[in-house]
């Protein structure tokens, strides 16, 4: 078993107590979004947007920095200049909550400049979206190699009636052509290989031109220099989702700042 898979049977056992079927009407009957929305965030013709990542451990690296405050370090992140937030929820592997989110949500709603937030999680179920959508989340992800079209179909359709945004994740060219069945909105390519955890920028650098124009193109994972950023924008990328080494780093927001200017 890989450590994807393991990962998401974790995940359905961790809420199979509390996760129920919800409804179309309880969905879209939710109160609509409020603050900017997290694609249009990132959609910045000429200039590389980033999303900045609250995360405290990982499977692939174990412990980040699981002491740190999840409101300070996003504050940390929109006053570098981050467009967009994104904030792990997982709890097992990555030491993060709904709580951190529902936090940081509430903090940033009371800023100058609200950054959206994404709810990084291993989604399987709708209900999981009804979380999202309650604790202020205006994104959630869908990985897509570890989920069937039949598992996708039903959250990708829970997120559109509760007016959250969408990033597809992918890895090579045939989970990007599962991707395109759904009509996304946004792909990211994350460069670590779930099976090995193994990083390797070829893999935006392959997948992300193939991409439609409709479609905004994320990198993630492995970005760790400005020389990365630029390599990762001229592979076509509008956008950088980076977590670890803006945790690891001494200076994040000079690094997040480098970042931009890639």
């Amino acid at each position: 078993m890989d450590r994807l898979t393991e990962i998401m049977d974790a995940k359905r056992r961790e809420i199979a107590d509390r996760v129920r079927p919800v409804t179309d009407e309880e969905l879209s009957s939710l109160p609509g979004p409020r603050g900017p929305g997290f694609r249009a965030s990132l959609a910045a013709p000429g200039r590389l947007t980033i999303i900045a990542e609250v995360k405290r451990a990982s499977p692939s690296v174990g412990t980040i920095r699981t002491e740190v405050d999840a409101v300070a370090q996003a504050r940390l992140y929109a006053d570098a200049g981050a467009d967009c937030l994104s904030v792990l929820t997982e709890s097992a592997y990555f030491r993060g909550s709904l709580a951190d989110l529902d936090s940081v949500v509430r903090d940033q709603s009371t800023r100058a400049r609200p950054l959206p937030c994404i709810r990084k999680d291993f989604m399987v179920h709708p209900w999981q979206v009804l979380e999202a959508a309650r604790a202020g989340a205006r994104c959630i992800l869908i990985i897509v190699r570890g989920l069937t079209d039949a598992e996708i179909r039903p959250i990708h359709h829970a997120a559109r009636l509760t007016g959250l945004d969408v990033l597809f994740e992918v890895h090579d060219e045939h989970e990007l052509e599962r991707a395109l069945r759904h009509n996304p909105d946004m792909v990211g390519v994350n460069n670590r290989n779930l099976s090995t955890f193994e990083i390797d920028l070829t893999f935006a650098e392959r997948v992300i031109p193939r991409m439609p124009g409709t479609v905004l193109k994320v990198a993630e994972s492995g970005i760790k220099t400005a020389e990365d950023a630029a390599r990762m924008r001229a592979a076509g990328a509008e956008a950088l989702l980076v977590g670890e080494s803006l945790m690891r780093a001494t200076d994040p927001a000079a690094l997040l700042r480098s970042f931009r200017e890639a």
